[in-house]
């Protein structure tokens, strides 16, 4: 069949790569992609956000099977649009995927349905905001409401940082209309873990655990990205905590979804906090995250296509998705100055090296008469598969090595944490 990835970066990379292995793909089209992706799928130029554009591409290249990877595209409705025009798309409906484009929805369902998290308030007032800081005291986490790629999220440890978030948010509108609400909840401690699951609406199945690292720089200072490395699996994550977030979080949610009346069809991300009295989630996204999906992809044994069409049909109790043994670990190489401001256009040197266990992830790439340029805040996941996790760290930081480009910058400590 012939399948569409809409997207263009180190997510829809992997997404690409791993469908690049089913027989039961003849032809792979990644719009926009990028210089990576091109490999190993026809790249087109068509915005991942444009609904018109990517029906007129489907109805032209004679698409069987869409993948809706990115955020934006799902909080548009590009699944139903793509539905109603009778192709068959991954990914949730737009009533679906507020799960993830509204923070207050998503707190509110929780709340609702007794599924553990933060507790909080929701502000569509500046003041209000400042005076329910003002009372609760800091560290306090400040919110965006909608999409603000991945760094719409302030984590304050002082009164001062949490006021200059509201008014970067709500008055100085930083993330555009996202932040004309905003939700403020309590500060949470604890190691933080991501786990990605399939589900078709019924049925949940959760993949081997990650664990990303949002901060800029080295030993988690600096400001939030979009994500500069992570690792699979977690060692946090013990069997006994995954049948806690399976009980009392995952088979809820989804639960809670359907009774709402938005059945959830695709991945659904859950970032939790293990916090010392239990699980929490600190937020849901309605897709694969990005980094987390490289170093998890990279474990998958099942073919990802199958999964794809057990979702949308929702057959995906009848599927048994076996993953590899071992260990990955993601290294992001970024564009200095990222996530603030930063120059792209340079040349990339040392992708035509082979090494064995290592995959280079694109992200933020154009290729160009066989030579790769920097287009993006985040460039390369460097990407290594092991038998154990500090064999998988090691080799990634090895591969870092022989690639260069101008000003390239990432954490030196992508799971350091374990190697004590």
């Amino acid at each position: 069949m012939t399948v569409l990835v809409v997207g263009g970066g180190g997510r829809e990379h992997a997404i690409c790569a791993a469908l690049r292995k089913s027989p039961l793909v003849k032809r792979l089209i990644c719009a926009p992609g990028n210089g990576g992706i091109s490999n190993i799928a026809e790249c087109v130029p068509v915005k991942a956000t444009d609904i018109p554009g990517m029906l007129k591409l489907a109805g032209e290249r004679g698409v069987d099977f869409v993948v809706v990877a990115p955020d934006d595209p799902l909080a548009l409705g590009m699944v139903d649009a793509f539905e109603k025009a009778g192709i068959a798309a991954f990914g949730p409906g737009k009533n679906a995927a507020i799960i993830e484009s509204s923070k207050v929805f998503s707190k509110s369902l929780m709340e609702k349905y007794a599924i553990p998290t933060a507790s909080y308030r929701a502000f569509d007032h500046m003041q209000d905001a400042l005076d329910y800081i003002e009372e609760k005291g800091a560290p306090i986490v400040v919110k965006a409401d909608g999409l603000a790629l991945g760094k719409g999220v302030v984590v304050a440890m002082t009164l001062q940082e949490a006021k200059q978030a509201v008014k970067e948010m709500m008055e100085d509108k930083k993330f555009g209309q996202s932040g004309s609400r905003i939700v403020i909840e309590d500060y949470m401690t604890g190691p933080e873990v991501t786990v990605l699951c399939f589900t078709d609406g019924k049925t949940i199945v959760p993949m081997p655990s990650s664990q990303d690292h949002k901060r800029a720089y080295d030993n988690n200072e600096g400001p939030n990205t979009g994500g500069m490395g992570a690792i699979c699996p977690s060692p946090n994550y013990t069997p006994r905590i995954a049948q806690e977030c399976m009980e009392k979080i995952f088979l809820p949610t989804i639960h809670a979804m359907a009774s709402e009346g938005r059945p959830f069809k695709g991945v659904l991300y859950f970032g939790l906090m293990l916090t010392p009295d239990g699980p929490r989630v600190v937020e849901y996204n309605a897709r694969f995250g990005d980094p987390e999906t490289q170093p998890v992809l990279s474990l998958l044994e099942t073919d990802l296509m199958e999964i794809f069409m057990a979702v949308t049909g929702e057959r995906l109790s009848e599927l048994e998705i076996k993953w590899k043994d071992g260990a990955a670990c993601c290294v992001v190489l970024a564009s200095g100055g990222y996530p603030g401001q930063y120059t792209t256009g340079y040349e990339i040197e040392g992708l035509d090296k082979s090494l064995p266990g290592i995959t280079v992830y694109h992200a933020g790439t154009k290729k160009e008469e066989g030579k790769y340029f920097t287009s993006g805040g985040r460039v390369l996941g460097v990407t290594a598969t092991a038998e154990h996790l500090k064999g998988a760290i090691n080799m990634a930081y090895d591969a870092v090595k022989t690639i260069y480009f101008k000003d390239m910058h990432y954490r030196a400590d992508i799971g350091r944490d374990f190697l004590v």
